[in-house]
């Protein structure tokens, strides 16, 4: 059995590794607090390392899926990181939410090192990752995905080439922009139902199977009426995303009214402290 290594045990990195542990495949997982290394350990069946060198030195497979661009430049590129210390023939898939042009610049750089590359950022927040339904948007060669497809069919159902490097991150960029329109939208159906007399359950059963009827209103609405405000997903992550994408738009004269406006609301969550909320904790500014 071919070995796979983790880097980035988080909120949805951890059961994702959890679910190659369950098809077999043993997982080396690098993390950085020894304080959490046994309780990930006991949860997901994987090892735990703490180094990156430990955990690729023998790996045949290398999934990241860390927070921000400068996290993954760092985890492959720095001293001891993916393209120093791992096997040549290896196959490093960056599962992260990261910049098209860094996607690009590693792909370039791993044919140097002999490390193949391959972007593969995902949707379905915290719930797809636990069951392993996400959908994965990869950008690279279609052999590298072929080689990579069994793995990652333990973590999602959705797994599709978009193009060259880069173009799995582009199409990430398309999935985050329609999420942050649904996410505005039902925020501000729940208050206005609250603010009119409406029942907001009942509101929500009667246009979830309409042509309202989202994701996000079937699965984050639901939370927020729970009170559940607790990150499958963390608005500074989401911030960095829209970030990203507001770069790359403005670089090729693209205007994105929408997404603009949906990140100075979030971007004034942060300032509050809410940054490390779920992305359903957006009702909050209009409560407050």
């Amino acid at each position: 059995m071919k070995k796979a290594a983790w880097i980035g045990a988080g909120v949805m990195g951890a059961p994702m590794a959890g679910h190659l542990v369950k098809h077999g495949y043993p997982v080396t997982a690098y993390v950085r607090k020894e304080e959490k290394r046994k309780a990930l350990e006991e949860a997901y069946g994987f090892r735990t390392v703490g180094t990156i060198r430990e955990a690729v030195a023998d790996a045949d497979y290398i999934f990241v899926m860390v927070g921000y661009p400068q996290d993954v430049e760092e985890v492959f590129l720095k001293e001891g990181g993916i393209f120093d210390s791992a096997k040549k023939g290896a196959l490093a898939i960056d599962m992260t939410t990261s910049s098209p042009a860094l996607a690009q610049r590693l792909y370039e750089e791993g044919k140097k090192k002999g490390i193949r590359v391959m972007d593969a950022p995902v949707s379905g927040g915290d719930s797809g990752a636990k069951a392993a339904t996400l959908s994965i948007m990869v950008g690279g060669d279609q052999e590298d995905l072929e080689d990579a497809m069994p793995l990652l069919e333990c973590m999602g159902k959705s797994i599709n080439l978009m193009g060259p490097a880069g173009c799995g991150q582009h199409t990430k960029a398309c999935n985050q922009i329609c999420v942050a329109g649904a996410t505005a939208a039902y925020t501000e159906a729940l208050v206005y139902a609250q603010k009119v007399g409406l029942d907001p359950q009942k509101m929500l059963a009667a246009i979830s199977g309409g042509a309202a009827g989202s994701w996000q209103i079937n699965n984050m609405a639901p939370r927020v009426l729970k009170g559940d405000l607790a990150p499958g997903f963390f608005i500074k992550h989401f911030i960095k995303d829209m970030k990203i994408i507001e770069e790359e738009s403005k670089s090729r004269g693209i205007e994105l009214e929408m997404l603009e406006s949906v990140l100075r609301l979030y971007e004034g969550m942060a300032e509050k402290g809410y940054g490390d909320d779920g992305t359903q904790a957006l009702i909050k500014y209009y409560q407050q």
